[in-house]
């Protein structure tokens, strides 16, 4: 973790580099963002008992959003020196020297902080510090673990997975069943997504440094293995919404066909371990969960 610490600013002619609004925003992962208010606000919907309270949700998802935010920021801080290596993240703005590592590392600390504080206040304690722990499970324990061991993929999973949960958290002000069947649901998508996708780059995440699975398993057969074991796994766990009463027959038999359907596209990369293969789970995933998500909304008991 010496690297948070490190604010040295190279090389030299990027010393001075403040970066435009568009590059603080490319610092945010919109697309990581988003995901992370989306099922944060599903959390909230689905724990929700009678009318869902706007205004509460507002301020629930402003300070997550911000924490989400500054975690990302975060990451790419830590991660600046890996991203110039690999091709898919070295035109970010820090490896690309848009941007002054100090002041990227600012304003994360202040985004991430006032997040959580609006979190504390505007919320309540709970959900902060769920909050808390997302930021510091994904920066200090996945982040240094990729550079280390292929069970980062395991460990990101699950700050990846606490939102709805801090969802839940934000509209109940505790934590119940059904908000850790969301969780577990969103745990065990993100293990044959994020899989799918280190497989497709392995090359590029070898260059940064990464000991991700699909890097140390160049022939893919562990890497395929934790895919169909994770795609296998979530077909019954995508279930228990409706068997805590949470959604009813509807979902259940809808659940049942997406992780069948996922299922199979997992069973593709087994026969034929390909980038093309990898590539249809990616695709699949990002169908699975929005169609679950708003089956679950539409079938809430």
């Amino acid at each position: 973790m010496s690297d948070l610490l490190d604010v040295e600013t190279a090389p030299a002619e990027a010393a001075f580099a403040s970066g435009s609004l568009t590059d603080y925003l490319e610092l945010t992962k919109p697309r990581v963002t988003s995901l992370v208010v989306i099922t944060t606000g599903m959390g909230f919907y689905l724990g929700s008992r009678g009318a869902v309270d706007p205004i509460l949700l507002l301020h629930t998802l402003l300070g997550t959003s911000a924490v989400a935010a500054g975690t990302s920021a975060l990451n790419q801080y830590v991660e600046r020196r890996s991203d110039a290596k690999m091709e898919r993240t070295r035109r970010r703005p820090l490896p690309d020297g848009r941007l002054q590592p100090v002041r990227a590392l600012a304003f994360a600390t202040i985004v991430s902080a006032a997040g959580m504080l609006y979190l504390a206040f505007a919320v309540n304690l709970l959900t902060a510090l769920l909050a808390a722990i997302t930021l510091a499970s994904y920066i200090f324990v996945y982040t240094p673990m990729k550079e280390k061991s292929p069970l980062a993929t395991l460990a990101g999973a699950v700050p990846g997975a606490l939102p709805p949960l801090g969802g839940w958290a934000a509209a109940t002000g505790h934590l119940a069943s059904g908000g850790w069947a969301l969780f577990a649901i969103l745990f065990f998508w993100q293990l044959p997504h994020s899989l799918a996708i280190a497989w497709m780059y392995r090359d590029d995440y070898a260059r940064g440094g990464f000991r991700l699975l699909p890097v140390i398993d160049p022939e893919g057969a562990s890497t395929v293995r934790q895919i169909l074991a994770n795609g296998l796994a979530l077909v019954p766990v995508s279930l228990t919404p409706a068997l805590l009463g949470m959604a009813g027959i509807w979902y259940f038999y809808g659940a049942l066909l997406l992780g069948i359907f996922l299922l199979w596209r997992c069973l593709g990369i087994v026969r034929v371990r390909s980038r093309v293969n990898a590539r249809r789970i990616v695709l699949a995933s990002v169908i699975y969960l929005p169609a679950l998500l708003i089956l679950m909304a539409l079938d809430k008991i």
